[in-house]
């Protein structure tokens, strides 16, 4: 199974690193640095997916795949 993709970027509005994971709405995380948001977006697609499981929703599958990677395939 491929893995979710990340997305991180510096947010101006909130002064750090944002990660996203678009496959798992709501899924998201910050950090001061792009390793501390991506190591807390880690911790949260954890969570996601234990909730999601423990209330028998559906897991969605690794879809996401970013214009770039589009490109290259």
């Amino acid at each position: 199974m491929k893995d979710y993709h990340i997305n991180i970027f510096y947010s101006e509005e909130d002064g750090g690193y944002v990660a996203d994971i678009p496959d798992l709405k709501a899924c998201s995380a910050f950090g001061q640095t792009p390793d501390e948001a991506l190591k807390e977006v880690q911790r949260a697609r954890k969570a996601w997916l234990e909730a999601a499981r423990k209330e028998g929703k559906p897991i969605p599958k690794a879809r996401y795949r970013p214009a770039v990677y589009q490109l290259a395939s």
